[in-house]
């Protein structure tokens, strides 16, 4: 953890809005690009990572809605992804430019740079991961390999993805904070394995009585089912 700490440099800060466009280091060297929303005097963040073939974009709509409740939120564009709601990916740009590799596995490295970088500007007295589809496993999988880092976890539609027996769920086995679960109806069978590897207490899922939708799109006004996954997520904030 200390080498990926001091790998970080911001390059770049943008305003845009009251949001501000960031750029910080991977620790084999690629530039990251983030969106920053600032919530009035908050010391908790939340760290928001994107589903496969997409980009920060997917929470264009979501994160002004989390500071609303009070959290800073930085939502980061993954190496692999591409682009959604008109915004590009531009960390999975940057990576093809340089010939880095764009896989699932590949973002992981991506995920543990973005918490060192808010651990270390910003300090906050809480921090909370975030993930969507593919990246919602890999928020599971840090929080089982580094147990004492972060102090919570949402998790939308996560899965076996990575083409290895148990790559998400023997991490899993490890987590001892808080943790969300939840996705579409018809996905439970996708997650359920993870789920029941998770030894801690502090553990919960919500599944929706209509069809749902897959990863953090669940959140989005078009979804007339909308506010029942938000009320699952803000109880589940309340309790961190």
């Amino acid at each position: 953890m200390k080498s990926i700490l001091t790998s970080v440099i911001v390059f770049l800060t943008v305003s845009i809005y009251g949001q501000k466009t960031i750029d910080f280091t991977s620790e084999d060297g690629l530039r990251i690009t983030a969106d920053v929303y600032e919530a009035k005097d908050s010391n908790q963040f939340i760290i928001l990572f994107h589903q496969a073939g997409w980009s920060r974009g997917e929470y264009l709509e979501i994160a002004p809605k989390l500071t609303e409740l009070g959290y800073h939120c930085m939502a980061v564009d993954q190496r692999s992804g591409g682009s959604v709601n008109d915004i590009t990916n531009k960390t999975n740009a940057a990576a093809k430019t340089e010939g880095k590799q764009t896989e699932f596995k590949d973002a992981y490295q991506d995920v543990e740079s973005a918490i060192a970088y808010v651990k270390k500007t910003y300090k906050p007295e809480k921090i909370i991961i975030w993930g969507s589809s593919y990246s919602s496993s890999l928020v599971l999988k840090y929080a089982g390999d580094h147990p004492d880092v972060v102090n919570g976890v949402l998790s939308f539609s996560p899965g076996e993805y990575f083409g290895e027996k148990n790559y998400i769920t023997s991490s899993a086995a490890n987590i001892e904070i808080p943790v969300f679960i939840t996705s579409a109806q018809n996905e439970k069978k996708s997650w359920s394995g993870i789920y029941d590897a998770i030894t801690s207490d502090k553990k919960q899922f919500f599944l929706p009585e209509t069809k749902g939708n897959h990863g953090s799109r669940a959140l989005w006004e078009k979804f007339s089912d909308n506010e029942s996954y938000w009320a699952a997520v803000k109880g589940f904030l309340i309790k961190i």
